[in-house]
Formats: structure tokens, C-alpha cells, sequence
């Protein structure tokens, strides 16, 4: 016969458990916007060409159409902080979820102009999206499992990398409307994303910060269970209690520090050439003897590579710790960019070594420099400067993709392809050291004992 002991303890274990299922119902549905955000900046892999094609734009006109995306992500992740902190989380992740849906109006688009125009608001998505979904879904995760489930957000994004270049490979064969389909087809999840934010209560960190105590009190409830709900409330109380929550703050006492670690993060995270890499279109005139079908398979490839690389951080990044996750990637995206430019120079190199060595830095870099950088500015700033800082940091990430998508092909015509990834190798060797000298561990600790650390 079970005594009242053993029955309170296996009434908290069940509470922790449908708490837990709770929490990752919906960090899923927020990490939809994950998926929005990886397919909207790769399906331009398989649209331009036909855009080209039809309207047959300028090169500078064809560049504004491929990048409008980027330079709406940058816009969108500088306004998320003070949409994000006036608004809250969840009205803000729903107005990213309305520009989502209206992206796809590129679709119809008769003009490159249009075009360009429909591409900007999906940037803007993104860029709102890239630094509310990981805020949101630290502020809601119980410690244990924050970083598998910030990692979500990076799960979805390579599935939608992956879809666009299935989509892309798929519906090349539609004529030459094809690339309306590739685009129109987002309407479903961006619908999707839409419809299941009105499940979502608001982070009850932002609504303590806002003078609202009780529902946040309803909402850690159901978050980590009633027994843990009103020390949780306590703890934020008191961290908060603390904090000033304006620019000022932000740039005085530790916080410098810390948005110093998240913006070169960020930045280390774009400089070593992902998307030059991964997306490897943007470089297949370069490699001789390959034809457009063998291109098209090395990419879904490698979103493949990206998929499973990913599955397996989400295992190990609340096991082994964030520094050794991102030191790990750092050094073998080196290592591999090394093997790469030795295939691209020596003759007698096996020709399969160039691919295997992208698939390798693409694994790699999935493994810790992709979920690494979000997973640590969702951590490590103070509940009511997170917003400002981490759009601080997001915003010199996608600063970082502009600069590669710049300055990519220019350097390739300096440098040959050989030198470009050479000097890409270096920047990951660089972030190696500087992860290893600068980035504290945060593994373990709850976001106010983060704070606490710091500022010890």
C-alpha cells in the first residue's frame, strides 16, 4: 500500500513529466519559425536562376533580389528589442508570423522590384523570429533541457534548409513558373505558425518584468509544476529586482562583457563562410565537372549532412556543455576547410575529397556554431536587458551574412576559391582560441544564476 510520502513524490514526477511535454509542445511550435527562417533565406538557391531567366534583371538588380532577404533580417533583428520588450514575446513572435505569410506574395510577383519588396518582409520575419524564438524558449525551459530545446529552433531551421533544396530540386521541372511554387508553398507553414501561437502563454520572466506576477505565476504552473512555480517566481523577483532595463544598462557594469562574447559569437558564427559553404551553389562554377544534376543532389546532400548533424547536437549540448560543443566545432571546421583547400590545389587529391571535406565542416559547424551562438545570447543577459542585448547580437550575426554575401565572390576573384576558404579556415581557428580564452560555461545553471556568475 502506497503511503502519503511515496504518492506526493510520484504526483510531483508525474506534474514534472506532462510539464515537461507541455514545454516542448511549445518550443516546437515556436520553432516553426526556425523552419520559416532556414527555408525563406535557401529556396533563393533554386528560385534565381529562373528569375533570371524571366525578367532577366541586371546583375545588380539580381544581387538587391537575393540579399532584400538579409537586409530585412537585419532590420527586423535591430527592431526585435524593442518590439520584444514593449510587446512581449508572443504578440511579437505573431506579428513575424503575419510578415512570414506575407512574404510568399513574391510568388506573383511581376517585377523584380515586387519581388525584392515580398523578400524584404520575409527578412523581416526572420530577423524578429531569429531573436525572439530562442529568447522565448529559454525564458519558458526548465534548466536540464534548455539547450536541447533552444536547439529546436535550430532543428528547424536546417529542416527548412532542406526542404528548400528538396523544393528547389523538385519543382525545377514546373517550367519556368517553378519558382513560384518553390515560394508559395511556404503560405502552409507560415499559416501553421501563425494558428499555433494563440496556444502559447507569454514568458512569465517578461511578465514579471511587466508587473505581472499572478499570470506569470499561472503560467510556471504549467511550466515546471506548482511545486517549483512560486521559488521560480521568487528568483525572478529578485534577479529582476536588480536590473535597470534601459540602453544605460546596457552598456555599463558587466553587460558590455557579455554582449562583447554574444556579438563575436554571432559574428564568428557567419565570417568562417557557412553560407558560401553550405549552400554550394553559390560556387559550382568554380569546381569543373560538375553538372547541374550532380550539383543539385550535392546540395540536398549536404542538407541531409545538416539535418543528422543536428539531431546529434541536440543529444550532447546539455551533456558535454557549451564551451566544449563549440570549441569542437570550431576546430573541425578548420581542420576541415584545411582538407578542402589541399583538394582545391593538389593535383593527385582524390576528387572526392572537396565534398567530403563540405560535408564535414557542414556537420561540424551544425554541431556547434549553428545552435552555439543563440543558445548562449538566450543565456547569458539579465531578464530585462535580453531583449535589447540579444537584437544586438542577432543583428551583428546577419551583419556577418551580409558582409559574406558581399564581399564572397569578390574574394573568390582575389584570392581564387582555394584562398577564400583558406582565410575562412583561419576565422574558425581564430574562434577556437577565443572560445576557449573568453566564453564562460553556462551548462547546468538556471538563467538567474547566469546572472549571479557574472556578476561575481
Amino acid at each position: 500500500m502506497d503511503t502519503p510520502a511515496v504518492r506526493s513524490q510520484t504526483e510531483i514526477v508525474e506534474a514534472t513529466t506532462q510539464s515537461l511535454g507541455y514545454v516542448i509542445l511549445l518550443s516546437t511550435i515556436t520553432a516553426i519559425s526556425g523552419f520559416l527562417f532556414g527555408y525563406n533565406t535557401a529556396v533563393i538557391n533554386g528560385v534565381l536562376l529562373f528569375l533570371r531567366r524571366q525578367f532577366a534583371p541586371s546583375d545588380l538588380d539580381a544581387e538587391i533580389a537575393a540579399s532584400a532577404v538579409l537586409v530585412g533580417a537585419l532590420l527586423g533583428a535591430a527592431a526585435a528589442r524593442i518590439i520584444g520588450d514593449r510587446y512581449g514575446r508572443k504578440i511579437s513572435l505573431m506579428f513575424s508570423a503575419v510578415l512570414f505569410t506575407i512574404s510568399p506574395v513574391a510568388a506573383a510577383a511581376s517585377t523584380v522590384a515586387l519581388f525584392s519588396a515580398a523578400r524584404l518582409a520575409g527578412g523581416l520575419a526572420i530577423g524578429l523570429a531569429s531573436v525572439l524564438t530562442p529568447v522565448y524558449i529559454a525564458e519558458i525551459s526548465p534548466l536540464k533541457h534548455r539547450g536541447a530545446l533552444v536547439s529546436l529552433n535550430q532543428l528547424g531551421i536546417v529542416i527548412g534548409i532542406l526542404a528548400a533544396l528538396l523544393a528547389g530540386w523538385g519543382l525545377s521541372g514546373f517550367g519556368d513558373n517553378g519558382w513560384r511554387w518553390m515560394l508559395a508553398v511556404a503560405v502552409v507553414p507560415s499559416l501553421t505558425f501563425f494558428g499555433g501561437l494563440f496556444a502559447l502563454p507569454e514568458s512569465p520572466r517578461w511578465l514579471i518584468r511587466r508587473g505581472r506576477p499572478p499570470e506569470a505565476m499561472r503560467t510556471l504552473a504549467h511550466l515546471v509544476g506548482e511545486p517549483a512555480a512560486e521559488e521560480e517566481v521568487r528568483a525572478v523577483k529578485a534577479a529582476s529586482a536588480s536590473e535597470q532595463g534601459s540602453w544605460s544598462e546596457v552598456f555599463c557594469g558587466d553587460i558590455p562583457k557579455r554582449l562583447g562574447v554574444g556579438m563575436l559569437l554571432a559574428l564568428f558564427s557567419q565570417v568562417a563562410g557557412v553560407n558560401a559553404v553550405l549552400y554550394y551553389g553559390s560556387v559550382r562554377e568554380h569546381f569543373p565537372g560538375r553538372s547541374t544534376g550532380m550539383v543539385l543532389a550535392s546540395k540536398v546532400i549536404i542538407g541531409a549532412v545538416n539535418l543528422i548533424a543536428t539531431l546529434v547536437t541536440m543529444v550532447f549540448l546539455d551533456r558535454r556543455g557549451r564551451r566544449v560543443i563549440l570549441m569542437t566545432a570550431s576546430g573541425g571546421m578548420a581542420v576541415a576547410l584545411a582538407c578542402l583547400v589541399i583538394g582545391l590545389n593538389v593535383q593527385a587529391a582524390p576528387p572526392a575529397l572537396t565534398l567530403v571535406s563540405v560535408l564535414f565542416y557542414v556537420a561540424f559547424f551544425v554541431f556547434g556554431m549553428g545552435p552555439g551562438p543563440w543558445l548562449i545570447i538566450s543565456e547569458i543577459f539579465p531578464t530585462k536587458v535580453r531583449g535589447r542585448a540579444a537584437s544586438t547580437a542577432t543583428s551583428t550575426l546577419w551583419s556577418g551574412t551580409l558582409l559574406v554575401a558581399f564581399t564572397f565572390l569578390s574574394l573568390v576573384g582575389v584570392l581564387k576559391l582555394s584562398g577564400t576558404f583558406a582565410v575562412f579556415g583561419a576565422l574558425s581557428l581564430v574562434c577556437f582560441f577565443y572560445v576557449w580564452k573568453a566564453v564562460p560555461e553556462t551548462k547546468g545553471r538556471t538563467l538567474e544564476q547566469i546572472q549571479e556568475s557574472w556578476s561575481r
